[in-house]
């Protein structure tokens, strides 16, 4: 999720204050990425840092209105242009964690699953419940809120049919198969001991 395109895309709208960016951005996301105002300040320094947007007038309750530069507009234009780059390298901590679960001995791998599966099909029974709370948008709040909704509860429904082609795919293979010892073999690259 990119916090920082997001507030840009808002301020892109017109100037905004710290808490009432985090407003807009929780209006826009159906509430369920929650920010803190702190991150929110984080992220409009590290914007002005980079030109893209500037501090502007404070109204008589102290709130400083933040306006977005020319070079912050555009950043926004290509954000809008530019497909979402999931990577295929990226950190998934599920499928390292049954990938190391997979390779240990004495693992249970399948109780790992089930522990899995146990939480994700939870997850997606309460998005199911949240969904069928509101059937039909009547509101743009309503309307972004089932968005997201509908995106989590796909996201929750694939790892749950993955959680079963993993099932599948480790009954072919004997448990004794799959672990591997540590290696016997000194690293090239590593951290010196110390000197007695």
């Amino acid at each position: 999720m990119s916090v920082r395109q997001s507030l840009l895309a808002i301020l892109d709208q017109g100037p905004c204050y710290g808490y009432q960016l985090r407003t807009e951005f929780d209006r826009r996301t159906g509430s369920t990425w929650p920010l803190n105002v702190g991150q929110i300040y984080n992220t409009l320094d590290r914007l002005e840092r980079d030109g893209l947007v500037t501090r502007g007038d404070v109204d008589a309750q102290g709130h400083v209105y933040w306006q977005i530069t020319d070079a912050g507009t555009a950043e926004v234009r290509d954000w809008w242009r530019s497909p979402v780059q999931r990577s295929a390298g990226s950190r998934d901590e599920l499928a390292i964690k049954l990938a190391v679960a997979a390779t240990l001995p004495g693992v249970d791998v399948a109780g790992v699953i089930q522990s899995q599966r146990l939480a994700s099909t939870a997850r997606l029974t309460s998005l199911q419940a949240a969904s069928a709370a509101d059937p039909e948008p009547e509101s743009a709040e309503q309307l972004v809120r089932a968005l997201v909704t509908d995106s989590m509860t796909f996201s929750v429904d694939a790892e749950l049919r993955w959680l079963n082609h993993i099932e599948q795919r480790l009954a072919q293979h004997p448990a004794r198969s799959m672990a591997l010892e540590l290696a016997t073999g000194r690293p090239k690259r590593g951290r010196p001991g110390r000197a007695a």
